[in-house]
């Protein structure tokens, strides 16, 4: 039995905000991953989009009373930056620049030799090659404003945040943490939720490359409830030729980022191992059979095992949140 390391009242909370829902996921023990407690709430469209806060005034009303029924008052939190938040970008910088002056040189050059679509980002890097005549770096950015607007909020509310990460790391940590990473595999993520779709592609455990699409969503055609274990289901009562309209357009997304890395990434000509899916799409299992049957490559999706989970019901759409809670862990 693992040992847990922290009273109750000192575990770091887990929030992930995207534009339909607030979810908390609290951290029993890490091996096996699994979850002390989880529990989420509907976000109406037009309070985030995009990942973007859109009302901030609803937010925060939401998010205090998801605060008090929680019981979560004065806790520490980690969250994930929205997905259409954020950048990931190759840079070279030269090689005579230390290591300790990388992240001064970056902030200079960026608006100069590095260009964002935004400014003020906010931004963290890692080291890829270093030739002796320049170092690549992957780097990691994000529109500060919209970062810190998070942050603030939440502080606003009683709660410290401690951490942010972002949803293809977050997904990777639990994938490697179940064991499920193969060695020198390159993965390609898909995220598949209800209002957006994120791709990423892995190499070597670093996500090289990351797209972001957003999916049409018309409440008026979707019911949405609870289940008896306070997960939120969605069942779609419109029109499903739009939903397969949809549907064509994310995977000629992913034909179009799998066809960029096989002829603009890839110097080694190591083609895609597998497809990795995961979700909280209603329709998430009809997907994996589609990629299955349009696909050469494998694709699998996170499995957790009965035991593993240590309780039942536990719903794949806390994935990302469990593989938030293995932040900092070895």
């Amino acid at each position: 039995m693992a040992l847990s390391l922290f009273s109750p009242k000192n575990r770091i909370i887990n929030l992930v905000l995207n534009d339909h829902s607030v979810r908390l996921l609290e951290l029993k023990q890490v091996n096996p991953p699994a979850a002390q407690r989880w529990s989420e709430r509907f976000l109406p469209p037009g309070v985030i989009t995009d990942g973007k806060i859109t009302d901030y005034d609803s937010l925060s009303n939401i998010v205090e009373e998801c605060i008090t029924e929680w019981k979560i008052q004065r806790r520490q939190v980690r969250f994930l930056v929205p997905d259409p938040l954020v950048i990931i970008r190759k840079v070279t910088i030269p090689a005579e620049i230390q290591d300790d002056e990388i992240k001064g040189y970056l902030y200079l050059e960026l608006g100069a030799s590095i260009h964002l679509p935004f400014e003020e980002p906010i931004f963290d890097y890692y080291p890829l090659t270093n030739d002796g005549k320049s170092k690549e770096l992957l780097l990691f950015a994000a529109p500060e404003e919209n970062v810190l607007e998070y942050s603030k909020l939440l502080s606003k509310l009683k709660l410290n945040p401690v951490a942010a990460d972002i949803s293809p790391l977050a997904l990777y940590r639990l994938y490697y943490h179940l064991d499920q990473a193969g060695t020198n595999e390159i993965l390609f993520t898909v995220q598949f939720d209800l209002t957006s779709v994120n791709l990423s592609i892995f190499q070597d455990t670093v996500p090289l490359i990351m797209r972001q699409f957003s999916l049409p969503f018309h409440m008026e055609q979707w019911i949405i409830k609870h289940d008896v274990l306070g997960t939120l289901v969605y069942k779609y009562i419109g029109n499903e030729e739009e939903l397969v309209i949809q549907f064509e357009d994310i995977f000629r997304e992913i034909n179009k980022l799998s066809d960029f890395y096989r002829y603009s990434l890839n110097s080694e000509k190591h083609d895609i191992s597998k497809f990795l899916l995961n979700g909280d799409h209603p329709m998430l299992e009809a997907i994996y059979e589609e990629m299955k049957e349009r696909f050469e490559i494998p694709v699998e999706m996170i499995s957790i095992t009965a035991e593993e989970k240590d309780q039942t019901g536990f719903p794949v759409s806390q994935f990302l949140s469990l593989g938030l809670a293995l932040k900092g862990v070895q």
